[in-house]
């Protein structure tokens, strides 16, 4: 006979993230509640120490070693301005990247689907105004109306 953490251990992490509930779970960043919340606590530390060494680490190089950082040359401009320049902007952009899809391989993981409901077709009696007014059901004067002044011809 299997025991309960055995029983426990055999079902897929999806299946145990479904019976949580979510709204009433404690959030904390430093001791995550739910598996799901401590793997995506991992990629987001992971992702947030990238960005720190992309920002902070040119400064901190021409803090430490500003000979250094001047001397190195990329064609003919300081390394230091190039990293800086285009280093974190387009580091920044890859760690978007990364992090979009690590997230979405813990969804699948998980088991969480992110499609949104259709919405219901409107049938022409519930349709709302373009601008946001109500429906005017009165149909709208022809050209030749409202050339006259509002008469017909």
């Amino acid at each position: 006979m299997a025991t309960e953490t055995e029983t426990q251990t055999d079902r897929s992490a999806a299946e145990r993230e479904a019976e949580v509930d979510y709204l009433n779970q404690e959030v904390n960043v430093f001791k995550p509640t739910t598996p799901f919340m401590r793997d995506n606590l991992k990629v987001m530390w992971g992702t947030f120490a990238i960005w720190l060494l992309l920002v902070f680490g040119p400064v901190t190089v021409a803090a430490i070693a500003p000979g250094a950082a001047d001397a190195a040359r990329i064609a003919g401009t300081p390394a230091l301005f190039m990293m800086t320049a285009i280093g974190t902007p387009l580091g920044a952009l890859l760690l978007a990247v990364l992090y979009a899809y690590q997230r979405d391989r813990l969804d699948e993981k998980y088991g969480i689907e992110h499609n949104e409901p259709e919405p219901e077709a409107a049938s022409e009696e519930s349709a709302a105004a373009a601008d946001g007014g109500e429906r005017n059901d009165v149909s709208r004067p022809s050209s030749a109306e409202t050339s006259n002044g509002g008469e017909a011809e």
